[in-house]
């Protein structure tokens, strides 16, 4: 519904009876199987001259050290590193990975490099936060911005100083997972006791009696014993299974856009808005004095303030027992209320008691 110019009030179905069901995959995941993040230290070479300049001292440094790795004595002072950048190198393990298999890496500049184009990362090995080296990336970093110009007139399209790695990242070590054994926890993504406890009932009707919430992000399972031996199974018919989330009643109100968004079951108290407009302009404008010819006088800039007060009517409002969020919405736009007026209409009711729904402003 299009309230006024940079105002969007979205009333959530308010027509349907009942949100949709929502499969466990989505609500819930296995406690302990999670990301983990990987960074690493590295150079990109083959820059053409948009790599680290001599105030950059670490990347000439770690370019010495890796020539002396391979026979090559040269001290960092005699090194023009104008095609060579330093960089950090990111990159997420994902759970269950093995040895061998690729994942993505991404690469961005820390020195004075204006551009990674062309770049080709080094090997560089990928650490955990344990320190533990998990994966080693290497290869062309594929950059989706450019730098081009010189002097004072230099035009630069995107991000050219972050490169990424597409698959160029081999993983080393076995990601850090949970093992399945004889139960399994869920943790919902959104902790609620009412979604917590309707996912309990669902997995007690399907299998029995074999899971209890410990709270409102923690569901505790046993697998049952038909599915002992087969516990990739029992997950999927656990993720197949669908629930009705609960949502808490809310208001999102995004100041810098204007938009509002409102929950279907936000219900407001008996109460009358009243609002009105008061602006005072004030403008000063500069006249010039100038004298006469031959008259000895000086010539004088006076300021001519004027200020102006406009008052638009009272606008009322009045919502009944049972107001819904359509009917708010109705009523804010035959008040012909701006962005700025419903974040503060919004607010006022929040401090009042009659708006039943948790306010948030972004």
């Amino acid at each position: 519904m299009r309230l006024l110019a940079g105002v969007l009030i979205l009333p959530l179905l308010l027509s349907s009876p009942s949100a949709a069901a929502t499969r466990l995959k989505d609500l819930v995941t296995l406690q302990g199987v999670r990301d983990n993040q990987l960074i690493g230290y590295g150079l990109v070479v083959g820059l053409a001259g948009t790599g680290d300049r001599r105030q950059t001292v670490f990347s000439a440094q770690s370019l010495t050290n890796l020539l002396q790795r391979m026979g090559l004595a040269v001290p960092p002072t005699a090194l023009q590193v104008k095609n060579t950048a330093a960089v950090m190198v990111t990159s997420v393990l994902p759970p269950y990975a093995q040895p061998g298999s690729r994942i993505d890496a991404t690469v961005a500049a820390i020195g004075d490099a204006s551009s990674l184009q062309g770049g080709i990362l080094l090997m560089t090995g990928l650490m955990g936060a344990d320190g533990q080296v998990y994966a080693v990336a290497q290869g062309p970093a594929v950059v989706g911005g450019f730098i081009a110009g010189g002097g004072g007139n230099v035009a630069v399209v995107n991000h050219p100083t972050v490169g990424r790695l597409p698959n160029g990242a081999i993983i080393e070590r076995a990601s850090p997972s949970t093992t399945i054994s004889n139960d399994l926890r869920l943790q919902l993504r959104q902790a609620d006791f009412t979604t917590a406890a309707r996912i309990v009932d669902i997995l007690n009707k399907r299998f029995g009696s074999i899971s209890h919430a410990e709270n409102a992000d923690v569901i505790a399972i046993a697998i049952p014993a038909e599915f002992q031996k087969n516990t990739a199974a029992f997950v999927a018919e656990v993720e197949r299974l669908t629930v009705e989330p609960d949502h808490p009643d809310k208001i999102v109100v995004n100041e810098r856009t204007g938009t509002i968004v409102m929950g279907k079951d936000v219900h407001i108290a008996p109460v009358a808005i009243m609002h009105g407009t008061l602006s005072v302009e004030i403008q000063t404008t500069f006249d010039v004095s100038q004298p006469g010819a031959l008259s000895g006088g000086n010539t004088q800039v006076t300021p001519q303030v004027a200020v102006g007060v406009k008052q638009q009517p009272t606008h009322n409002l009045i919502l009944k027992e049972g107001a819904t969020v359509e009917e708010l919405v109705r009523g804010l736009t035959a008040i012909g209320s701006t962005a700025r007026d419903i974040t503060a209409i919004l607010q006022n009711l929040k401090s009042a008691g009659a708006l039943d729904a948790e306010l948030e402003v972004i």
